[in-house]
């Protein structure tokens, strides 16, 4: 399929969030943060519907459309300012998180702690709709971003989720940081990556 990339509405944005969850659904991330496989959709389509709508007004989500949907999503925070949390964000988690409060929180903490100070973008969520992937999607909605950061000057940061996408992330310019491997409270590892602008 064709690897067009726009902006997404506001209308798709509950769409984009649930197309991540579906992506993420095999991830080690994912199984740890809700363990209920009969949860686990339901409540992480509601955490990254949160923050891709934060992302829309503090960032760009983009999408390659689909015939029924969004196909694939790159979900960027623009980190050259000052980033404010999501509106009502502690109330909004607990509500859509129920008893799997603290392992989202362990989330939150692991990621605030080892976020890099330098001004950048980060790019939060690529997902790619199992149908879909393998047609160089992600590669796709990357570069579109990444052209304009490269000419403002301005680098980009991640936390990968597994070897292949270390993999995929480094063919775009993303090299290791230190610390690369930080891991969640049952040992599953996010890698931190950074790409220098161009």
């Amino acid at each position: 399929m064709s690897a067009t990339v726009r902006p997404a509405a506001a209308s798709e944005l509950a769409a984009v969030g649930a197309l991540i969850a579906l992506s993420f659904d095999r991830l080690d991330a994912n199984h740890y943060l809700v363990p209920d496989a009969d949860d686990r959709l339901r409540v992480m389509a509601d955490f990254f519907t949160l923050y891709t709508e934060h992302a829309a007004g503090h960032g760009r989500v983009d999408v390659v459309p689909g015939p029924d949907g969004p196909a694939a999503t790159a979900v960027w925070f623009d980190r050259t300012g000052k980033m404010p949390e999501p509106p009502s964000y502690d109330v909004r988690l607990a509500g859509l998180a129920g008893p799997y409060l603290e392992r989202f929180r362990a989330l939150d903490e692991l990621f605030d702690t080892h976020h890099p100070e330098q001004a950048h973008w980060h790019l939060a969520f690529l997902a790619v709709h199992p149908w879909a992937q393998r047609r160089g999607l992600g590669g796709a909605l990357m570069a579109r971003t990444h052209a304009e950061l490269d000419a403002a000057g301005v680098p980009a940061y991640l936390e990968a989720t597994n070897g292949d996408n270390v993999r995929l992330y480094r063919r775009h310019g993303y090299a290791d940081m230190a610390p690369y491997e930080i891991p969640l409270p049952d040992g599953t590892p996010f890698f931190r990556m950074w790409r220098p602008a161009a």
